[in-house]
């Protein structure tokens, strides 16, 4: 990961997003909502429960399995770029398994 910049979401505004789609390469919450229609696509009128927990899971485990790989297994320097306390990212890491 490179330590010049720090990128937040403030630093993206609609037009810059707007862009990202139109080229194809949408923000991540496109591709949320794309998951999510075909997940309801799926159900074919079934009804589904967990919904909220599921989804938290399923973008949890990727994000910090890709933030600790790009930190070189550095916690410290993850919770920087997550945003979130050191111990938090322990008590994340320990839940879902992915301690080194």
């Amino acid at each position: 990961m490179d330590n010049k910049a720090t990128t937040t979401p403030d630093d993206y505004d609609e037009d810059q997003v707007r862009a990202g789609a139109a080229r194809g390469v949408g923000p991540i919450r496109a591709c949320v909502r794309d998951s999510l229609e075909a997940y309801f696509q799926q159900l074919n009128g079934y009804d589904c429960a967990g919904l909220y927990k599921m989804v938290l899971t399923e973008v949890e485990v990727p994000l910090l399995e890709v933030v600790m790989r790009e930190c070189g297994g550095n916690q410290t320097r993850a919770a920087e770029v997550l945003g979130i306390n050191r111990g938090t990212l322990r008590k994340k890491l320990q839940f879902y398994g992915l301690e080194a």
